[in-house]
Order: C-alpha cells, then structure tokens, then sequence
C-alpha cells in the first residue's frame, strides 16, 4: 500500500473520530437550546397570566379607589350631622371606610408585586432567549462542519487544489442560508409573534371592558387595530425581503425605483436613479442578484456613511449590465478593510462573493472624505458551469 492510501487512510480514521466527537457535542448544544427554548415558552405563559392579573389588579384598583372615595365622603357626612346619626352609624360608617382602605392598600401592593414579577420574567426571557439564539447559532456552525467532514474525502489529495473555492463557496452559502433563516425566525418572533400576543391580551381587556366603560373599550379597540396593522406591515416587510414579487412582475429597474423610494422615506437620504439603455430582459438570478446587492449597500449607507445624497446608475448592454452606486457619505479607507474583514465589511465581502457566483465583479472606490463608490458588472451571458 503506498505512502499516500496510508496516509489518507490515517486522515479519514481521525476526521471519524473527529465527527464523532463534534456530533457529541452538537447533541448536547442542540439539549440545551431546547431546555432554553421550553423556558422560553414557559416564561412566555407566566407572562401572559401575569399581565392578565395585572390588568385585572388595576381594574379592582380603580374600583377600589372609587369605592373607597365613596366611604370617606359618606363617613365625613355621618360625623357632621349628630342629629340625624348615632354613634353606632359613625361606628359602621368609619368601619366600613377602614376597611376598604385596608383593601385598596392591599390590592395596591398586589399590583405592584404583579408588575416586578413581570418585569423579572421579562429580563428572564430575555436572557434565556439569548441563549437560545447562541445555541442555534452554534449548532448551525457545527452542522456546517459537520456537513463538509461527512463528504467523500477518498480524492482529497487529487482535487484540494480544484476544489478549495467551491468549498469556501459552499461554506458560505449554506452560512447565508441558515443566517437568514435564523434572522426570518427572530424577525417574526420578534415582530408578528410579540404582537399577535398583545392582540389576545387586548382582545381580553375590551372583551371586560365593553360591560364596564364602552368608551375605554372603543380606545383599546383602535390600539388593537393598530396593533394589526403594525404586524400586517411587519408581515409585508419579511415577506419582501424574502423574495419582492415586483421583480417577477415589473422586472429589476421598477422594483429599485419602488426599493429606493421608501428608502429615501424611511432615511431621509435622497436617491436618484438613473437608468440607460433598458432595452432587454435579464435572467432572474442575476436580477435578484443586482438587487441584493444594491439593497446591501443602501442598507450599509444608511448604518454607516452618513450620506445625504445617493447615485444609482444602471447601464445594460446586449452583453453585460453595469451598476454604479455612488454616495457624499465620509467614505472609509480600503486598507482598514482588507486588514480586518471580520470586524469592518462582512456584508461589501458578501456583495463581492454574490458577484463573482455570477462570473461579475464588483470593485470597491473609497476614502476618508470622499465618499464611496462601488461598481459592479455582470455578464448576460452565464456560464454553463454555473449550472453545475
């Protein structure tokens, strides 16, 4: 048996024992962000009946306070008027007023039990959610590793050279992939979720209400409505994120002029878009493409180049289709880029990585006051081995 079997005979027995072990410890990261998870949702039930006591608590209170209004007033009546009332009238009056005192004082204090107990469940929830969210995030890492360990491994040596792009390549669209649907999960957990809940609480509250003050139940109505259509708009948004329809129906240029109209709504930073020589249509993957990249930078924009102005423009020939995105923000220096990826420009690598998928290329023009620019290409043509 050659040098070369052994050796790679040696490698696959300890990438084995090496799966066996990551495998181990996945399991026991995937325990504790179920353990995490059924505290989560057991926080989020303990939360619901508070607040549900809480608003029962203040109902009472209200009346209570009412009631106890009405006590102080019939006891000072009483003690005036010694011709009309006996001792025993002052007696029961100043009784009676003692003891709804007593049990304002007391449902007070519930209520205000009530509300801490709520406010440590909250932070509760909020950090076991946290945990729950660095699980997953480890577990989706191990899975990749452990995606790529469990490949056939008997060419290793023969095609490393061939296929280490592909693999890094690989690595990161099954990253992107489980990243956003992470960031889909927090979104609706965090947005639609959180708000159907407050439309059940609402709902209860006018639901006792409308037998007590019809006027406070029409007001909780119009925040309940409210509430809906916040989350119909959350909705909308995760659902345009995803994949905007318009680009199916209108085609690239229309979905961006659409894209960056409630970009500048929702800035402030003016966008003008210029577009020449529209003349063809253009595959759907490179316009997604075109697209999320466009969206990736405005959105780096807007964090952080401080820019009041915007240019797009967009050139296509019968060959290729050319991006320019242009801003007046403060710019920033290449070299402080390639020197530290990870902290300074994950989403400009991303946008480069997405070109070059498509046989494009995206270049990268900027400094310290100067603005940035950024210019993709894109062949009409693809390649057969991008089918592959």
């Amino acid at each position: 048996m050659s040098k070369t079997a052994l050796d790679l005979k040696r490698m696959n027995e300890i990438i084995e024992k090496t799966i066996v072990t990551i495998d181990s410890g996945r399991q026991e990261i995937f325990e504790i962000a179920e353990d995490a998870r059924k505290d989560c949702e057991r926080f989020k039930k303990e939360l619901t009946s508070i607040q549900q006591k809480i608003s029962l608590a203040i109902f009472e209170v209200d009346g209570l306070e009412r009631e106890e209004r009405r006590t102080k007033a019939k006891l000072m009546m009483v003690s005036k008027d010694f011709n009309r009332y006996s001792e025993e009238d002052i007696r029961l009056a100043y009784e009676e007023a003692n003891n709804v005192r007593v049990k304002h004082i007391l449902k007070k204090q519930e209520e205000k039990e009530l509300i801490c107990r709520r406010t440590e469940l909250e932070l509760n929830l909020k950090r076991t959610y946290e945990i729950v969210q660095k699980a997953e995030k480890l577990v989706s890492q191990v899975g990749v590793a452990m995606d790529f360990l469990k490949g056939n491994l008997s060419d290793i040596f023969e095609t490393i050279e061939d296929m280490h792009k592909k693999q890094l390549l690989g690595i990161k669209i099954i990253e992107a992939q489980e990243e956003e649907r992470m960031r889909v999960s927090r979104e609706i957990h965090d947005g639609p979720a959180q708000s159907m809940a407050n439309v059940v609480l609402k709902a209860e509250l006018c639901e006792r209400l409308l037998a007590i003050d019809i006027n406070q139940s029409r007001l909780e109505l119009r925040k309940l409505k409210d509430i809906v259509r916040g989350s119909l708009k959350d909705i909308r948004k995760i659902i345009y994120d995803l994949r905007p329809m318009s680009l199916d129906d209108l085609g690239l240029v229309p979905t961006i002029k659409r894209y960056t109209d409630n970009f500048t709504d929702e800035t402030g930073i003016n966008v003008e878009l210029m577009v020449i020589n529209e003349q063809q249509s253009i595959n759907s993957i490179i316009e997604i493409a075109c697209f999320r990249i466009i969206q990736e930078a405005l959105n780096n924009i807007s964090k952080h180049s401080r820019a009041r102005d915007v240019l797009i423009k967009i050139e296509q020939t019968m060959d290729k289709i050319s991006i320019v995105i242009k801003d007046n923000g403060i710019g920033f220096e290449m070299n402080n880029l390639k020197r530290n990826p990870e902290k300074n420009g994950f989403g400009l690598i991303g946008m480069k990585e997405r070109a070059e998928l498509l046989n494009g290329k995206l270049d990268i023009i900027s400094a310290f006051g100067e603005g940035t620019k950024i210019i993709l290409t894109i062949p009409l043509e693809r390649k057969d081995e991008l089918y592959e």
